[in-house]
Formats: C-alpha cells, sequence, structure tokens
C-alpha cells in the first residue's frame, strides 16, 4: 500500500540544562538514532508542521519551535511512535494495532485523512504521544519492533 513517503504533525535546540523533559527528549532521540534513524532538529521539508518522518530515508525532522512551545518530547515521542509503525512493517509502515485511543481533541488533526490506514496511524500516534506513560510506551514500542 502506497501512503505519502511522509508522516507527521501537522499545523532551538534543547539548552543543555538539567531538565527531565530534555533529558528523555536526548534519551528518545538517541534511542532512534540508534535504530538507524535519522533525527533532524530543523524545520520539516513540509511547510506547517511540528515534526515529521520520511520513510523511505528513515529521517524525522523536529522543528526548533516546538521548544519554544514546549512540546518537543509529546512531538518527538509521536514521530517516534511512527518510527516503530515502520519498524513493525519491515520498513513499510503499518499499524501496531494498539488497545490505546486518542482523546477527542485530537481527533481534529488525523479524522481529515481520507485514507483509512493514514487516519489510522496517526490516530495512534496521537494516542501514544497523549498516554500519560507515552514516554515509556513509546520506548518499549522501539525496543519490541526495532530490535
Amino acid at each position: 500500500m502506497n501512503l505519502t513517503p511522509l508522516i507527521g504533525i501537522t499545523t532551538s535546540i534543547f539548552l543543555l540544562s538539567q531538565n527531565p523533559t530534555q533529558d528523555k527528549f536526548n534519551t528518545l532521540k538517541r534511542t532512534l538514532e540508534n535504530y538507524n534513524f535519522n533525527v533532524k532538529i530543523e524545520p520539516p521539508p513540509l511547510r506547517s508542521t511540528y515534526g515529521l518522518l520520511q520513510v523511505k530515508n528513515r529521517t524525522i525532522w523536529i522543528n526548533p519551535i516546538v521548544f519554544d512551545l514546549q512540546i518537543a518530547l509529546p512531538t518527538l515521542i509521536h514521530e517516534a511512535t511512527h518510527a516503530a509503525q515502520l519498524c513493525a512493517g519491515k520498513n513499510e509502515i503499518t499499524a501496531l494495532n494498539l488497545s490505546l485511543s486518542p482523546p477527542n481533541i485530537a481527533r481534529p488533526y488525523f479524522t481529515h485523512y481520507n485514507h483509512g490506514l493514514r487516519r489510522h496511524l496517526e490516530a495512534e500516534a496521537y494516542a501514544v504521544q497523549t498516554h500519560p506513560e507515552g514516554y515509556d510506551l513509546v520506548i518499549s514500542l522501539l525496543n519490541k519492533h526495532c530490535e
């Protein structure tokens, strides 16, 4: 199934200080890099996005604006969920079929997709991103599907 090669969230690098959220961001970034994803802290090639996964070359862009908005970690969790979906599908993005649902407030961000699988992929990413244990969950998903 050929979906758009770019999966992402639509619409300043962390300073080196002791910050638990920053530490989690850096650890998740390193985890993705250990699984051969290239994580770039720069504006994605698709305008109006906070984060983006390019399936073809396993590149994740994180827009620097997310640091100012204080949504860097949730953005990276979202894209890391897509990375786990890519690993699970053996380099073809596929749903993980998690027993989680995104909150209703997130629905406008993915229900506009006409393609059912794309909508489901985004719903999973928003469900993990907004889950209270989203960071630990996405690390476990990466470890399970990307090894």
